[in-house]
């Protein structure tokens, strides 16, 4: 006989089929353009491996990592096609990445050495995509440094060690709409492109586009454009636009269950420092989830919760296993659920209810949830509705 195993403390389901429709959705704002679903940062909170297979199934040709290390794994996981990671630091494992067949990005000089050093070693010319720093200020080539980082490459090129698949960069606020860093970037990508085609390389990829870019600034899309948050079903610019409003849905769907429900008098302190205390006889209501999970503290007093129907807040401080929600006398019993945040249809919060609490972004609350809470997966099958 199968034993049901116990309800879980927390959870966090996640929904491979909102994924694969975002990812969908995605691709018809962009028809003319490749699709790179980013998974770094365990799929931003979603699990890395489940959401790489979930978005090829919906016909991302790309996958994105930013860590060679996510890279790897995906390969190790026996998830094939095209893979690009960028986030490198000197004496990374760059031959592993070149007999894995992974793309990477190369910045600067220090990484072009180091990764012809890797495809000589390893015997195979290695797949890179050279990176402009058009205005972001982070990673990427800056222009001053860009001829000698070409001329660098098209030798590689002609001494078999490299082949360079991609010229790309990335925006710094594609999340504001008419800022004009937004149309300074795009006119420095077309320069570092111009300078490069002319110079001979022959890239297969031109990108600059990210979520935001993709959803309002269709323009510059080129031949592949990347999606984070919005695979996940997250707007990454809420006061443009909902998700919903986007055509996308929410993947994650955090939920706890009430450890205890007790009556409490007025004038009850409630967690750590007592910043609440209770305004009249009530119940308060237990949930079993803290920062250690990645509620984040932040949201101490404002947090909002989804319980017996009704939209609670935290209570007080959020302590490291454990918050508190004031239910207003109402009874639900101990395993009652909480719902922290979700799609929104059932009346429940979503991440970005959350980010307003916690003066942040939507994108911050799904990722740091942590490896504690178990990642439930359900429409695990392209075909169905299978869970897992």
């Amino acid at each position: 006989m199968t034993e049901t195993p116990p309800p879980l403390r927390v959870r966090a389901e996640i929904d491979l089929g909102a994924l694969r429709a975002n990812v969908r959705a995605l691709r018809a704002r962009a028809p003319r353009a490749q699709l790179m679903a980013v998974v770094k940062a365990d799929a931003y909170g979603h699990g890395m491996v489940p959401c790489a297979v979930a978005a090829r199934e919906a016909g991302a040709q790309w996958l994105g990592t930013a860590t060679p290390e996510e890279a790897l794994a995906l390969r190790a996981a026996g998830i094939d096609g095209r893979i690009l990671c960028w986030l490198w630091t000197p004496g990374g494992p760059w031959r592993q990445a070149v007999e894995a067949d992974v793309d990477v990005s190369v910045s600067g000089m220090w990484a072009l050495d180091e990764v012809r050093e890797a495809a000589a070693a390893a015997g195979q010319p290695a797949r890179i995509q050279l990176k402009a720093d058009t205005g972001l200020g982070r990673n990427g080539c800056q222009p001053t440094d860009w001829p000698e980082l070409v001329a660098a490459a098209l030798e590689a090129e002609r001494d078999g060690l490299v082949r360079v698949t991609g010229l790309w960069s990335h925006y710094a606020c594609a999340d504001e709409p008419g800022h004009p860093s937004i149309a300074e970037q795009t006119q420095r990508f077309e320069e570092a492109l111009e300078y490069a085609e002319k110079a001979g390389l022959r890239p297969e990829v031109r990108h600059i586009a990210n979520s935001p870019a993709v959803l309002t600034l269709p323009e510059s899309q080129y031949d592949l454009v990347r999606t984070g948050v919005a695979v996940y079903g997250i707007s990454p610019v809420p006061e443009v636009g909902s998700a919903a409003e986007f055509g996308l849905r929410p993947v994650m769907t955090l939920s706890a269950r009430l450890a205890l429900v007790k009556h409490v008098p007025k004038g009850h302190g409630v967690s750590y420092g007592h910043h609440y205390t209770t305004p009249a006889d009530t119940t308060l209501g237990l949930v079993p989830a803290g920062y250690a999970d990645g509620i984040p503290r932040q949201a101490s007093g404002k947090g909002p919760v989804l319980v017996a129907g009704k939209w609670r807040r935290v209570a007080g401080r959020v302590a490291m296993d454990q918050f508190v929600v004031d239910l207003d006398g109402d009874e639900p019993v101990a395993g009652a659920e909480a719902v922290l945040f979700g799609p929104g249809d059932r009346g429940e919060p979503t991440a970005e209810d959350w980010a307003v609490a916690a003066d942040t972004i939507a994108y911050e609350i799904v990722t740091r949830i942590g490896a504690r809470v178990p990642r439930v997966y359900v429409n695990v099958n392209a075909e169905g509705a299978d869970d897992c």
